[in-house]
Parts: C-alpha cells; structure tokens; sequence
C-alpha cells in the first residue's frame, strides 16, 4: 500500500547504555500505558517466569500473530536491540517478542481506539501515525519491507545476519537510509517498534516482557508500590528499599 512520507527526522537507535541510563523516567510511565492496552494473554502468567539466564528460545511461549518468518525477524531485532549483559539477558530471554506479538494481536493492534474510515492525506510529523493500516497491519507490512531489504543487502534474511551487521542495517534504517516504495521503514520503526520495544522493557511482567523484572531491578524500579505518595516522599533522593523486590500486577492478583 503506497503512502506519501512526511518530512519527519527520524529516531535514531540509542545504544544500549544510553538507553538504559534514560529509562528511570520512562519506567514510571509504560506499566500504565501497557495496561491501557488492555492485552492480557491465557498464558501471560506461565510465559513470565522463564529465568532470566535461560537461553530456551522465546517460541516456547508461542505466537498469537507472528508467523513463523516474522518471529524469527522479531526475535532477531530485539536481541540486536538488547543483547545481553551485565544488566539484563538478551531480549527474546525478557520476553520482549512475546509482548510486542500480544500487544498487536489484542486490541491496539486491531485499531481498537482509532478512527479508520479515512480520507487519508498526508498529516504533519506532529500528528504522528497517519495511516489506513491498523497497528498489526503496518508491523507486518514493515516486516516484510525490512525482510525483504535485508535480503537485497546481505543476500541473506535478517535473522541470519552476524550481529555486527544486524546492528548496522537497523541504524541505517531508522535513519531512513532503508527505503521501500510501500511505506517509510523510518516511520514504522521510530513510530510503532521502538515504542513496542520500551514497553515491553518496563511494562509490568504480566504482560509478557520484562521476564523476572529485570528490567526494573536494573534501574531500582520498585514496581506497583513506586506510586504510593508517602514512599515518594519519604524516599525522594534516597534509595528506596522495594526496589530490591519490585512487585507486579501478579504480586497482587
């Protein structure tokens, strides 16, 4: 499906560190916005308690909406996106890909709380995402554009890419130095990966990442607790004991 391309900069990758060294900021936000989604899997519960060092691959946990070429294209970028370290595993082990794939096949995907009934005509950049495809659509439509760019470049689908070279074909594409005649790969990526991609980091474990909180434990996010006023004054600019312990919707339920 063609669409004009705004003339919008596009969000360049941010390493690892950097992202990290950010996120206290975004991890008081994305829970709340995860729950919005209103996404809940019949094995959101079973699928959050893989250890955070198992190397079993994501797929165990099974696929809603991504087929067998776009799971492998998804648990590909994510690992590129968050390899692991110190900090964290590597991002199929978080659960990442599990909860891109819930989100989309639930009721964001679907355009649940969007207008669809057109005219389409180019927006500004500011107005952001302004398509005729629901969310699910457009992730899959980018998927294959990248699939298909990736096997143009490397002579090789992106999955099996050395990590080196994975890495340097997605800077390029948000970079908008990927290009495909049927939509903005920047776009897709600045817009709705990398949005899916930090909330599937902070967003509380229930909901399919941040397998065993360890996104939260690497920043000292206590989890649901953080939004009790009196902890937030009794410990702004202190360490604050939960975070040793951080609690989920699971913790509660």
């Amino acid at each position: 499906m063609s669409q004009p391309e705004p003339d919008v900069d596009p969000k360049p990758v941010p390493t690892r560190r950097a992202f990290i060294a950010q996120a206290a900021g975004l991890a008081a936000l994305l829970p709340a916005a995860a729950v919005r989604s209103n996404v809940i899997a019949a094995d959101g519960v079973a699928a959050g308690t893989s250890s955070p060092g198992s190397s079993a691959p994501a797929a165990n946990a099974g696929y809603t909406l991504f087929g067998p070429e776009e799971a492998a294209f998804v648990e590909a970028l994510v690992d590129i996106m968050c390899p692991a370290d110190s900090l964290t595993p590597r991002g199929t082990d978080c659960g990442l890909s599990i909860y891109m794939d819930r989100q989309l096949a639930g009721d964001f995907g679907k355009g649940g709380r969007m207008y669809s009934h057109g005219p389409w005509i180019a927006g500004k950049p500011q107005q952001g995402y302004q398509l005729p495809m629901k969310p699910a659509e457009f992730f899959k439509a980018g998927i294959a554009a990248a699939r298909g760019a990736a096997q143009a470049r490397f002579g090789k689908p992106f999955d099996q890419l050395a990590p080196a070279d994975a890495d340097a074909f997605l800077v390029d594409l948000a970079a908008g130095k990927v290009t495909d005649s049927r939509l903005s790969l920047a776009d897709w990526f600045s817009q709705l990966v990398y949005p899916l991609f930090q909330q599937a980091c902070f967003a509380d474990p229930v909901y399919g990442g941040n397998r065993n909180k360890v996104f939260w434990k690497a920043i000292g996010f206590p989890g649901l607790p953080a939004f009790h006023a009196q902890n937030m004054v009794q410990y702004r600019g202190k360490p604050f004991p939960g975070a040793q312990d951080p609690k989920s919707i699971l913790d509660f339920s």
